[in-house]
């Protein structure tokens, strides 16, 4: 009977450390439902179910000078852009495409609520900035905004904010991996968090969008990325046969398109900044604005690779013929 009674007893004791453990167990499972991270599962949700994807917001998002010019200058009034200039307010001044409104990238919302149904062209100094507007107007209803190509830099040669920016710093860096490059592995780190005190998707998505008009142009440029790329998360955003024929920074990841549905996000570091380059910053800034707004860390490497293998470019690349000769206005 003691036997019987020492075996029960030691029975139940094992009981109730499983059912311990699997209650801690379950306990780490939800880790990560942390309120920070429903916040940021409910924001997911809702850029999906609208069509907000990243994939979605890249598309059509660009357009030329020589496209704005033909619209503007057409007979038909009704089919005009509707030009925001994020320059300061004394280059505005000094020329600009006529019938242009000038803005701050801060108050870019404020400027596009005038729009009355005209698809807006965002314009700045290269188009980089720009880019960032654009990404605030189409999580905000203006899904047709815009980028103008080159920005100002296109519009009239006498805007050039280009030509002083190109270069080729990879080559004497030592950090540029040469073709056909060694792309790392991806690995998955998880969800990025978000601190709010809203539920809705709509309210975080607003929120999240008013946090990236007040923070400005997160930007970085190649000379300081080059110095060590080690200290950030280096995502490469070309084709995988651009990796190939070009090489890469040395370190850097190639995630792309980089869809929220389809979990790709998850392989974005949350602990480091994320450095994302593309052929000229201009798609990059769009990249780093949209992840802005979903809680990373993260940086828009300016100029791209424009910046860094100029002269070994075959196609993106700025030249100054690029740049037209259109009309600017004074004011």
């Amino acid at each position: 009977m003691k036997n019987l009674f020492r075996i029960s007893f030691l029975l139940f004791l094992l009981s109730g450390f499983v059912f311990v453990s699997c209650d801690k167990n379950k306990d780490d499972d939800n880790n990560n439902n942390t309120p920070e991270n429903k916040t940021f599962e409910t924001l997911k949700t809702y850029l999906i179910a609208n069509d907000l994807d990243l994939p979605d917001v890249l598309n059509g998002w660009i357009t030329t000078a020589e496209n704005v010019y033909t619209v503007q200058t057409d007979s038909d009034a009704t089919n005009d852009y509707y030009i925001i200039d994020i320059r300061s307010a004394s280059d505005f001044s000094s020329g600009h495409i006529d019938g242009s409104v000038n803005s701050t990238f801060g108050d870019v919302l404020t400027a596009a609520a005038n729009a009355n149904g005209h698809t807006i062209i965002v314009v700045c100094y290269t188009g980089q900035t720009a880019a960032h507007a654009v990404v605030a107007l189409r999580l905000s209803g203006y899904k047709d905004a815009k980028v103008m190509k080159w920005g100002m830099s296109g519009w009239n040669a006498g805007q050039d904010h280009w030509t002083p920016n190109v270069g080729d710093v990879a080559a004497t860096s030592g950090q540029w991996e040469a073709a056909p490059g060694n792309i790392a592995t991806n690995i998955e780190f998880g969800n990025p968090v978000i601190e709010s005190s809203k539920t809705d998707g709509a309210d975080i998505l607003k929120e999240r969008v008013q946090k990236l008009l007040s923070g400005g142009f997160s930007k970085i440029g190649g000379a300081d990325v080059l110095a060590d790329p080690s200290k950030y998360f280096v995502n490469n955003y070309w084709a995988e046969a651009d990796v190939q024929h070009y090489g890469h920074i040395k370190g850097a990841y190639r995630i792309k398109p980089l869809s929220l549905e389809k979990g790709e996000y998850k392989y974005l570091s949350t602990d480091k900044t994320v450095v994302t380059y593309c052929w000229t910053g201009q798609t990059s800034s769009m990249v780093t604005a949209y992840l802005t707004v979903l809680g990373y860390s993260t940086k828009s490497l300016t100029f791209g690779a424009n910046g860094m293998i100029h002269s070994d470019l075959k196609s993106h690349k700025w030249s100054a013929s690029l740049a037209k000769n259109y009309p600017l206005v004074t004011k």
